[in-house]
């Protein structure tokens, strides 16, 4: 079992180091998605990870969570490094998107009990922490009906709680509202800001930028793979209007440089 993690506030959890990730295109030339592209998420802190459409957030997303080899570079949690210790990464981390599946016939207890036990809890931790997650996310009201009868919210609280059983102190959200209403969103987001309080680092990337304007610690926008701005709100808006203006100015500066 790895030692536990440093979750102190503002030590480093996720680090990204000049990662480099390319593809073969259909016409035989490399494609590179990821361009030297680094970052790094502390503990206690949410980061928005901001893009358009292939700009390479979700490749970011899982090289860290281990699900692609990275071409060059290196992607680490709490010092396990994704390439030489995927199994110490997964144990840390709680990888979440908008196309987690929740199997229908499975209901939220049995799902999360599954994967409690799936991440070595013994019995009486799973059910310790089943419980605890049932009532943090306030699953209760279908704790124990099948997943295939509920919303795509309640489907989403419970992907998140699936990530979040076996206590990892990072959070990797790749576009975690995109398939809820405005209550599930606020709801989901409220979730993940007690859960900043509580130390866990959070790297979240969504299109829907106001949802996250006032909500993340920093930002890091990327284009064509590459960082082009990153800071706080403050620092990107300048004198802007919003979030979406230093965004839209990031970008556009980016792609002429």
């Amino acid at each position: 079992m790895s030692e536990p993690a440093d979750t102190t506030a503002g030590a480093a959890v996720i680090e990204v180091e000049d990662l480099v990730k390319e593809y073969r295109g259909s016409d035989g030339s490399r494609v590179r998605a990821v361009d030297h592209l680094s970052l790094t998420v502390a503990a206690g802190e949410m980061v928005g990870l901001l893009g358009a459409n292939g700009a390479g957030k979700t490749t970011t997303l899982r090289i860290i969570a281990t699900l692609l080899r990275p071409t060059a570079g290196r992607a680490s949690v709490c010092g396990c490094d994704s390439q030489a210790d995927p199994v110490g990464v997964r144990r840390s981390l709680g990888y979440i998107s908008a196309s987690t599946g929740v199997p229908d016939r499975l209901t939220a207890r049995e799902l999360l009990t599954s994967f409690g036990r799936l991440n070595g809890l013994t019995e009486t931790e799973v059910n310790s922490r089943v419980e605890w997650l049932i009532d943090t996310l306030a699953l209760g009201a279908y704790a124990d009906r099948p997943a295939g009868r509920l919303s795509s919210g309640q489907r989403q609280r419970i992907s998140l709680a699936r990530a979040l059983v076996h206590e990892p102190p990072a959070l990797v959200l790749d576009e975690p509202t995109n398939a809820l209403d405005v209550v599930g969103s606020r709801n989901l987001l409220e979730t993940l800001e007690q859960l900043r309080g509580s130390g866990h680092a959070m790297l979240l990337s969504t299109h829907r930028l106001h949802e996250i304007e006032h909500r993340c610690d920093r930002f890091v926008v990327i284009d064509a793979g590459r960082v082009v701005a990153a800071g706080t709100r403050s620092e990107l808006v300048g004198a802007g209007r919003d979030l979406e203006d230093a965004f839209f100015r990031a970008v556009t500066g980016g792609a002429s440089s």
